[in-house]
């Protein structure tokens, strides 16, 4: 019989890896996720969320939707193509690369973007609430509704001022959210 002194003398109990191996195998192991995808064809979609995702290669096309909801991703690559939505509530992204193409819905909500790239065409719906986005940019498209609670300017326009500015500048969208205006 092993008594439980013995197990704990013995260190059979103690985990094989640490914590920064382990974590060293799960960036390894997504990495490869990605590739694999790659390989099978870009089809579908491509869920990242939550994994330790830094850097995705450049010339990417996601067939579907990509899923980068709370990762350490920091920016897109260049010409990165996403059919479907393009998902980075609560990541560090800052900036989007100009060659971005999003058919589907573009969820920046709790991202700390200060500002979004000429000519940007958005399919879906824009998220941009509890965003740092001042000002909209040149030629916006948004086949959607632009979400923009939270937002500083949601606190200095109108839904009618900001689709003004948007049609102003070149643009279109279908329909403004501000819900309540909030002081940021």
């Amino acid at each position: 019989m092993i008594k439980l002194t013995d197990i704990l003398e013995n260190d059979i109990l103690k985990p094989r890896r640490s914590p920064e191996e382990r974590q060293k195998n799960y960036k390894i192991t997504t990495q490869k996720k990605i590739q694999k995808y790659i390989k099978d064809g870009s089809k579908g979609d491509l869920y990242l969320s939550g994994t330790p995702t830094e850097k995705l290669p450049d010339n990417l096309k996601v067939g579907g939707s990509l899923d980068l909801d709370n990762t350490p991703i920091e920016k897109l690559p260049d010409n990165l193509e996403v059919g479907g939505g393009l998902y980075l509530m609560d990541t560090p992204i800052k900036k989007l690369p100009n060659s971005l193409k999003v058919s589907g819905y573009l969820n920046l909500m709790n991202a700390p973007i200060e500002e979004l790239p000429d000519n940007l065409k958005v399919s879906g719906n824009l998220l941009l609430s509890y965003t740092l986005i001042k000002e909209l940019p040149n030629n916006l498209k948004v086949g959607g509704d632009l979400l923009l609670m939270g937002t500083p300017l949601s606190k200095k326009y109108s839904k009618e001022e900001i689709k003004n500015i948007i049609e102003e500048r070149g643009g279109y969208v279908k329909g403004i959210i501000i819900l309540w205006k909030n002081k940021y």
